[in-house]
């Protein structure tokens, strides 16, 4: 099947029935009842994508006079411990405050259940208690659960209580749910259910026409047919900007993105607010048709978009002046042959050690270059309310 731009990604078992969800953002049709999202597994990406939830969110907000607001409500991530992302999100709650609304709960490092106090309990119960209201307020399009998983893992909750909640949320409300180890009755019930799967490439080898080289640290690919690879790039991205807010003025971040040409992307309005009020920190380039790219149907201007936006990709990587570069839908560029490989190993190869590259999107046969990744998440698509003809959602899915 060929890899598109398409926001809604195919389950394993239903690559055949290709009209599912692939849209670009311009054509797609607009959904009105909210979706439950399950993100969770053993690797990296969940609460990211969960933030790239909120950036889209906050990006329809701002470019759109609609009723959207969201609750981004935190389990086990306290105070007492920093996040990357902190920094952006109190930016955008401050240019913003009609749109996020952020509750942090819980204590600020990692305990299991024998350690479990009366405090934890408490903290969990305190976040749960301010979901309910949020929930039942329906003040909310969005209400995001992160962490959640782990909590019910840890018995802190009442699993059938929270159930109740989610079942009789609102009709149009998203509710986003991450971590690890979620309880089957949670699984069943979603709409969506990604699992983020790692793939372990620390010390691994790379053969290129030359030599052979060791996997490198500050390279992370996100790939597979589940949603969440894009996603996860915006929340990355929020991190990173909040870390050029707060820590390191000199943390520069850039977003490109291949395959996803035209209008109609949420994320654009909130990337363009953060930028305006940190103009020396985020730079984002969006390239490609307003269209599906099939394979055997490319066209002459999508390899000349393709070659176009990796040169300012590489030059940007080499030049050093920024920390983290996404390169959004080159998996699929490399894999309709739009691009050659070797140039990327080779730039990946001679990246300056600071700079960390994060790297999306879905491939039939995995590039050369993956074996060049620290990190490595498939995500693994379970179930995606696709499946029964359910419409994206502008702010949510695009």
């Amino acid at each position: 099947m060929a890899e598109t731009t398409s926001k809604i990604i195919l389950c394993d078992g239903i690559k055949d029935r290709v009209g599912i969800g692939i849209v670009t953002a311009s054509d797609s049709k607009e959904r009105a009842t909210g979706q439950f999202h399950l993100y969770d597994g053993e690797g990296k990406g969940k609460s990211q994508a969960a933030l790239g939830v909120v950036l889209r969110t906050i990006g329809l907000g701002i470019c759109e006079q609609q009723n959207t607001r969201v609750l981004l409500l935190r389990f086990l991530k306290g105070p007492g411990r920093a996040y990357d992302e902190d920094a952006a999100i109190e930016a955008l709650q401050q240019g913003f405050p009609h749109l996020i609304d952020q509750v942090r709960t819980g204590r600020g490092d990692y305990f299991a259940v024998e350690d479990i106090t009366p405090f934890d309990i408490y903290e969990a119960q305190r976040g749960w208690t301010i979901a309910q209201k949020a929930i039942a307020s329906a003040l909310y399009s969005v209400v995001v659960l992160d962490e959640l998983n782990p909590v019910l893992n840890l018995n802190l909750l009442d699993v059938n209580e929270v159930i109740h909640t989610l079942n009789t949320r609102p009709n149009n409300m998203e509710v986003i749910v991450t971590g690890r180890c979620a309880p089957q009755s949670l699984v069943k019930m979603a709409d969506l259910h990604s699992e983020m799967k790692a793939h372990c490439r620390r010390n691994t080898q790379i053969s290129t026409s030359e030599s052979t080289f060791q996997g490198l640290y500050g390279i992370e690919i996100y790939t597979g047919e589940g949603k969440g690879k894009s996603t996860s790039a915006l929340g990355k991205a929020l991190q990173a900007i909040g870390r050029g807010i707060s820590q390191d003025k000199s943390h520069r971040v850039l977003i490109i993105q291949w395959l996803k040409g035209g209008r109609g992307y949420t994320e654009d309005a909130a990337i363009a607010a953060l930028k305006a009020s940190y103009p020396h920190l985020v730079d984002h380039l969006r390239s490609g048709r307003d269209a599906i790219v099939w394979r055997g149907q490319q066209q002459p201007i999508d390899y000349i978009e393709a070659e176009r936006v990796w040169e300012i990709a590489r030059a940007a990587i080499m030049s050093g002046l920024y920390k983290t570069v996404i390169l959004d839908e080159l998996n699929p560029t490399v894999d309709l042959e739009l691009l050659p490989v070797e140039p990327i190993v080779q730039t990946l190869l001679s990246k300056p050690p600071e700079t960390e590259i994060i790297i999306t999107g879905r491939c039939k046969n995995p590039p050369a270059y993956f074996a060049l990744a620290s990190i490595h998440s498939e995500m693994v698509c379970h179930k995606h309310y696709a499946e029964q003809g359910v419409h994206l959602k502008r702010g949510v899915d695009y």
